[in-house]
């Protein structure tokens, strides 16, 4: 169980659990498009296994004064996950993804 989060701190990923199971997170970003001063990120989200990406949707990230955030919840025990801005530069470090687990 991640009950303190997760994070990728030289790529400013970060992963709050806001229940004690995990059910609900907040998914903070201040990485590459971030830094690159984009008017917008999208959180692109695929819950289960990570090579399928089921059940997958597109959020749109609130700004912060620290980055973008975005809450959810945990529609299975596994989130895969990267970002992209407007004009369709993605991070998704670099190739890999991001991948949460609550178990």
């Amino acid at each position: 169980m991640h009950n303190q989060g997760w994070s990728d701190h030289p790529r400013g990923v970060h992963v709050k659990p806001l229940t004690p199971d995990g059910s609900d997170v907040t998914i903070f970003y201040n990485g590459l498009l971030h830094r690159s001063g984009a008017d917008q990120v999208y959180l692109h989200a695929g819950f289960g296994d990570p090579l399928q990406w089921s059940i997958v949707e597109e959020y749109r990230m609130q700004h912060t004064p620290e980055g973008w955030k975005k809450t959810l919840n945990m529609e299975d025990s596994r989130l895969s996950f990267c970002f992209r801005d407007i004009g369709e530069n993605w991070d998704n470090n670099n190739g890999h993804n991001w991948i949460y687990s609550t178990s």
